[in-house]
């Protein structure tokens, strides 16, 4: 069945590789694995795939560094595999580009409840997009483009964003100048509730107001509503 969702597993655990295959197949979608970047590749040359699954150690070049590289190609969205313990390599993974974490050893049960909201959550922006008629937000001296997925500053440049930074920046654009909590962020970021101890939302705040170049310590376009939320700090228009 051509229309079955395509997953891509990329780890050099060749028992995680046969099981997730396995799992994945009959759960009713097609799954393909392979064991490095260069296996990963290849296949991205010659195949569409609906998401990938990448763990960060892989054998000569590392998951962060895949991910950042398929960043500047591709938005397909990626949910990256991490041992238990390592917080500093997953805050990165979703610096780069990551859409969503899950940490060593887990379910595939769980990884299954991940991949499906990762998906359903690409799958309603489309919709939403369609369905609003919005092409672009203008906010300050940028403009955020849904359709091409770009951010371009005052001169006209385009400042690249990762699909997560992507997402959570057209999330905040779609709500006008009103506050959104963190809760709400990360249910519609990523689909499930938050962790008490789950900075994923913090950091793509940070990341964002680096591409946006607003202060750190009193940011103008990204502002924080202490025990409530973020709110967009400049007037928020649609085209």
């Amino acid at each position: 069945m051509t229309d079955r969702p395509h997953i891509l597993v990329v780890d050099d655990d060749t028992d995680i590789r046969t099981l997730l295959s396995e799992y994945l197949e009959g759960q009713g979608y097609r799954a393909t694995a392979v064991p490095d970047a260069k296996g990963m590749r290849k296949l991205l040359e010659s195949s569409d795939v609906d998401l990938i699954v990448l763990d960060l150690m892989l054998p000569g070049e590392s998951g962060l560094s895949v991910c950042r590289d398929l960043r500047t190609r591709s938005q397909v969205p990626i949910i990256m595999l991490t041992a238990l313990g390592e917080e500093i390599d997953r805050i990165v993974g979703l610096e780069v580009g990551a859409d969503d974490y899950l940490p060593k050893p887990f379910n595939p049960r769980e990884l299954l409840g991940r991949i499906r909201a990762v998906l359903r959550r690409t799958s309603q922006s489309s919709a939403d997009g369609d369905e609003s008629t919005v092409i672009a937000y203008r906010f300050g001296s940028w403009r955020l483009h849904l359709l091409n997925r770009t951010l371009i500053d005052a001169q006209g440049n385009k400042v690249p964003l990762g699909g997560a930074d992507f997402r959570l920046l057209s999330l905040l654009l779609s709500h006008g100048n009103k506050v959104v909590s963190r809760t709400r962020l990360m249910e519609m970021m990523h689909g499930r509730e938050m962790d008490p101890f789950d900075r994923s939302i913090d950091v793509g705040i940070s990341r964002l107001r680096q591409a946006l170049r607003d202060t750190a310590k009193s940011p103008e376009i990204i502002k924080t509503v202490y025990g409530e939320g973020y709110v967009m700090g400049v007037k928020v228009g649609q085209e």
